[in-house]
């Protein structure tokens, strides 16, 4: 039986046994701002709103997030919530709102100058600012009795999203044991030496073991987590169940792949698609040249620098495609109040710039960087008139991106170039898998896309879409709940057709045999 929002409702109801699913995120999903007077809402970019919106509207319940929008305060009540989404409203939105100087320490400071950096290896040297500890540390505080609130009245299961909450856990239990409690850390976790370098290890690793479920994208990434807690706190690591016990808590560590919607990309490309495929053409100058297309946020853990240099190497070797194609890059400006994020963006125009006054023509240019914001309906569109989408990641958690092209390319064609340091290359095996630090593999990539036979692009994307549809975002959430479902009290009216197919213990043996995963007992321990 395969993963649906109709399953997933099912599980819902069955599984929390009537306990309020409260979901933990930094992000809203809808923004409100004043537009020439008016209101209107928007959906924010982002692969973590994108993939547990129909996750709420399949579940109902709340999400607490940091209302951001000029017009927030306006369309919420006095406790701070309003229904959404806004068109068609299935659950709860409750705003939590912050000062300038708390998001400037907690978002742009601790969250994304320390933690963001000290998780992704990409060699940019993180900060440890005790102010910014403070801060995070007061904001975390101010989301806990936010949750508290929206969790009064009975039992609740907290689904706390991403590393922008990594003490609200432990906050959580010290006040309400009874609350269950399970947490997606959507980035990389590095190993115990790089990891515990951070002046405030112990008390990140001692909020997150309040967790009765701390979950990663891949097994990898469990067992640093493991090692990091083995090797900075006194504790129990239990390594026939991949659980952590300290001070009579008992954490669960697994893997849980995210993943998309498959039907939003037939949702937001319409009927009209290619009416509006040559739109685009038109308006950024394409003329009907092949397309290769990056779609990121500016930031430095994407590869893009490396991509646009390939893009030149590709040249140097294949000057019979001068110009014959077109490079887009979509690059929707990211914390551009840090340095390393505005010193990025400038390299990215500089590399685009040289390579264009090298290489292009007077009605050509190989390289079209656009550093502005875009919706799903023109995202998706790219995906589905290009000839191949690279992602060229230099350490990623997972990559959405990857996964949303493959479920636009309904005509099987089409060549995704695949950073092999992101957590998608283990699933998306078809892929052309690339080192991002290899500038001629990048450059054979994006020779691939030109060039494959259309019955080999068939064939390879074939397999990732049966992959994706698969093991789609519904059956990520169906099992995360499914999982933390044990330890709300079992319903008397359980439903036996929705039981997973396997038992998350015998999938995580099954899954560290398959990749042969190394979690090495360097002092005898698990």
């Amino acid at each position: 039986m395969g993963w649906s929002q109709e399953r997933l409702e099912q599980v819902a109801q069955t599984r929390l046994n009537g306990a309020k699913l409260i979901v933990v995120a930094n992000r809203e999903p809808y923004i409100h701002r004043y537009k020439n007077g008016q209101i209107e809402w928007i959906r924010p970019a982002g692969g973590l709103t994108t993939a547990l919106d129909p996750v709420m509207r399949a579940c109902g319940g709340t999400w607490v997030a940091h209302g951001s929008g000029d017009a927030d305060k306006a369309t919420a009540d006095a406790n701070s919530r309003l229904r959404v989404p806004p068109d068609d409203p299935s659950y709860t939105l409750r705003r939590v709102w912050l000062t300038p100087e708390q998001e400037e320490g907690y978002y742009y400071g601790f969250a994304n100058s320390t933690l963001w950096p000290l998780c992704h290896q990409v060699y940019c040297k993180p900060t440890f600012d005790p102010s910014h500890w403070e801060v995070y540390k007061q904001v975390n505080q101010l989301f806990a009795q936010a949750v508290l609130e929206e969790a009064e009245g009975g039992p609740a299961l907290i689904f706390v999203q991403d590393y922008h909450f990594a003490l609200l856990p432990r906050m959580l239990k010290q006040v309400r044991p009874d609350l269950v409690i399970a947490q997606f850390w959507h980035i990389p976790w590095p190993s115990s030496e790089i990891f515990r370098v951070c002046p405030w290890a112990s008390e990140l690793l001692e909020g997150m073991l309040g967790n009765d479920l701390m979950s990663f994208h891949i097994q990898n990434h469990c067992n640093n987590f493991l090692e990091t807690v083995d090797r900075t706190l006194e504790c129990r690591i239990n390594r026939e169940n991949f659980s952590v016990e300290r001070n009579s808590q008992v954490t669960r560590v697994r893997p849980h792949p995210i993943s998309v919607d498959p039907n939003l990309a037939k949702e937001y490309l319409g009927d009209d698609w290619e009416a509006r495929a040559q739109e685009l053409r038109k308006q950024w100058n394409l003329e009907n040249r092949p397309l290769i297309v990056g779609v990121d946020r500016v930031d430095y853990t994407k590869g893009i620098p490396e991509r646009l240099n390939a893009v030149e190497r590709f040249l140097e070797n294949h000057p019979e495609w001068i110009g014959q194609f077109h490079f887009l890059q979509l690059g929707a400006p990211s914390r551009t109040n840090l340095p390393a994020y505005r010193d990025l963006t400038l390299e990215v125009q500089n590399i685009a710039n040289r390579v264009n006054e090298r290489f292009g023509t007077e009605d050509w240019k190989p390289i079209i960087f656009l550093n502005e914001h875009h919706g799903p309906e023109d995202i998706f569109l790219l995906y589905r008139m290009s000839a191949g989408c690279v992602v060229s990641s230099l350490h990623d958690g997972m990559n959405l991106v990857a996964k949303e092209f493959v479920t636009a390319r309904e005509d099987e064609q089409g060549v995704l170039v695949l950073s092999e340091f992101t957590g998608a290359a283990r699933e998306l095996t078809e892929a052309n898998l690339v080192n991002p630090f290899d500038i001629e593999q990048m450059a054979s990539g994006l020779h691939a896309c030109l060039t494959m036979p259309p019955e080999e692009q068939r064939r390879r994307m074939r397999k990732m879409r049966t992959q994706v549809n698969d093991n789609n975002i519904f059956r990520w959430a169906g099992k995360l709940l499914s999982e933390v479902g044990k330890m709300v009290e079992p319903s008397p009216e359980d439903d036996s057709d929705i039981v997973l197919e396997e038992e998350p213990e015998e999938e995580i043996k099954a899954m560290l045999e398959q990749h042969n995963s190394i979690y090495l007992f360097r002092s005898g321990r698990f």
